[in-house]
């Protein structure tokens, strides 16, 4: 027996005679996510689930890569609209379930003015379009862009349903990203910014900024959709199930989100 035969078949013996081991759940996430995922990370793992390679963007985005053959296993949508295309599309097992429902917030660095009450909660926006018609300044007014991120869609909503929408023009500074807009949001330039109360809440933002919520009724609901693609692995599907339990629940509150109503969770 050559060389290269017999080391053909030590490579056999020894990958029938160990245990597959499952590899890391490749997952793409909402950027809502990025501070509640490593936790909801943590814990799965401690109880016995595999790695996972995480990535963060706007939901719109990742809808398109997903559609283009980008190889995740897992997508946490920031809204359902990105999950129920894929699905309809045939790019997902199928539609998935709402694992949380998001709020946004008006996030400003202390000192920056007067922080809104959650009544006028737009009131510092209003009053960062009456500086600049008053020729005394551009103080900046972040959100993620309404064009891929769900965050930024309720943000316009929100200034739209304030009649703010168009006055606010020449002050709004886009972030691809949820994420990317609260940062904006504190730089020094300005005013402040709508963003996901969960990136509020997390300790390294929340110690750099004053945070209003944003009444619900002010844009439309942010129920977040996940759902599996097609050939995911037993990896993501264990942390898909883990989703859903209670302990992951209860760690996704602490950032801010809601639970899904029993009739949220149904996948349609």
């Amino acid at each position: 027996m050559t060389a290269v035969l017999r080391l053909a078949l030590t490579a056999w013996l020894l990958a029938i005679a160990s245990p597959a081991i499952a590899g890391p759940a490749t997952v793409a996430a909402a950027s809502s996510l990025q501070f509640a995922f490593p936790e909801l990370i943590e814990r799965f793992r401690a109880q016995g689930g595999a790695p996972v390679r995480i990535n963060y963007g706007a939901s719109g985005n990742f809808r398109r890569q997903i559609a283009q053959g980008a190889p995740f296993e897992l997508f946490l949508s920031a809204d359902e609209k990105s999950v129920l295309a894929l699905d309809e599309a045939g790019f997902t097992e199928d539609a998935g379930v709402v694992y949380a429902v998001g709020r946004l917030a008006w996030i400003q660095p202390p000192g920056r003015g007067a922080l809104p009450s959650e009544e006028d909660a737009l009131a510092a926006v209003e009053a960062a379009i009456a500086t600049h018609r008053a020729g005394e300044g551009r103080p900046r007014v972040a959100l993620a862009n309404p064009e891929h991120a769900p965050y930024g869609i309720a943000a316009r909503q929100a200034l739209q349903q304030a009649g703010l929408w168009e006055g606010s023009a020449p002050l709004r500074v886009m972030g691809e990203n949820v994420s990317q807009a609260a940062r904006f949001a504190l730089a020094d330039e300005a005013r402040g910014g709508l963003v996901a109360y969960s990136l509020a809440l997390a300790p390294t933002l929340a110690e750099r900024a004053e945070v209003v919520l944003i009444p619900a009724d002010r844009h439309a609901p942010l129920r977040q959709r996940m759902a599996l693609m097609p050939g995911a692995g037993e990896s993501a599907r264990a942390l898909y199930a883990w989703l859903q339990g209670e302990e992951a629940r209860e760690i996704l509150a602490r950032f801010g989100f809601q639970p899904p109503t029993l009739t949220q969770t149904d996948a349609r």
